[in-house]
Order: structure tokens, then C-alpha cells, then sequence
């Protein structure tokens, strides 16, 4: 999705001609990496790794944050660049300035997704929810160190 984001902001005055077949290509294809990405971890992700006991609330609060961060994202970034409809009639590109900005930044926070996802994200892979369980009982179980 970084690439996408990137491949449609970096360039996005080649792409102000009118329903350009390519533009149309990779926002969708930005729709279905966006399903097929980050979605999972926010809703397949949580269900196998939050403890059975709090599973369901953890997975709501999950999916609400994730929720939360789009619409902060989406309002928040046009609004930051000022695009509430003002343009200099001057530039006739001024217009397309706040949405490119856009594109590049949303590029940006993929990749830094990314990281943080691989960097903070446990490892399930090959294991059943009872191992993970029986994973966290036994951190859970080592007692703390008194300083």
C-alpha cells in the first residue's frame, strides 16, 4: 500500500487527466491491499493473541481504535493542508497540492505501520490459541524481581 500511496502522490499531477486508466488501477488496487493488509491485523490479529478470558473486549477496542485512526487520518490530513475548498485561482494546480500531500504522507505512515507492526507484533505462526493461552500462563506465572 506504502507503493501505491507513493506511485499515485509522487506523480500526481501526470494523473489529473480525467479518468486516467492507470490512476483508476492503482487506487484500486490500494482498496484491495487495504483488505488484504492491514485489515488483518486489525481484526484477525487480536482474535489470536489477546487471552481467551478478555478476547471479545480487546478485540472491540482493537477494532475501534483501528477505526478511529482512519477517521483521523482521512479528515485529518486534508485538513492540515487546507484543502476545505480554497485554491489560489492563479494555480490552477493548487487544488491538487493538499491531495497529493496526502498520498505521499499515507505512503509514509504504511511503511512506519509496517515496522511497528513486525517490530511489536508476536509471532503465532503454526501455534493453536491453546498454546499461545498456555504461553502466557507461564510468563504471566514467573514471579517479578523486587528492586
Amino acid at each position: 500500500m506504502g507503493f501505491l500511496y507513493l506511485g499515485l502522490g509522487i506523480p500526481y499531477f501526470f494523473w489529473r487527466k480525467p479518468k486516467h486508466a492507470g490512476f483508476i488501477i492503482l487506487y484500486g488496487l490500494t482498496f484491495f491491499f487495504a483488505n488484504f493488509g492491514p485489515n488483518t491485523t486489525t481484526f484477525i490479529v487480536p482474535a489470536e493473541l489477546f487471552p481467551a478470558r478478555l478476547r471479545s473486549t480487546c478485540h472491540g477496542i482493537s477494532g475501534a481504535t483501528g477505526k478511529i485512526g482512519a477517521v483521523v487520518g482521512a479528515v485529518g490530513i486534508q485538513r492540515a493542508w487546507g484543502s476545505s475548498g480554497e485554491y489560489n485561482e492563479g494555480d490552477p494546480d493548487s487544488k491538487l497540492k493538499p491531495m497529493r500531500a496526502a498520498l505521499v504522507v499515507l505512503g509514509a505512515v504504511c511503511f512506519l505501520g509496517t515496522v511497528v507492526t513486525y517490530a511489536f507484533t508476536p509471532e503465532t505462526m503454526r501455534r493453536s490459541l491453546e498454546e499461545n493461552e498456555k504461553e502466557r500462563e507461564t510468563e504471566s506465572d514467573v514471579p517479578a524481581v523486587a528492586l
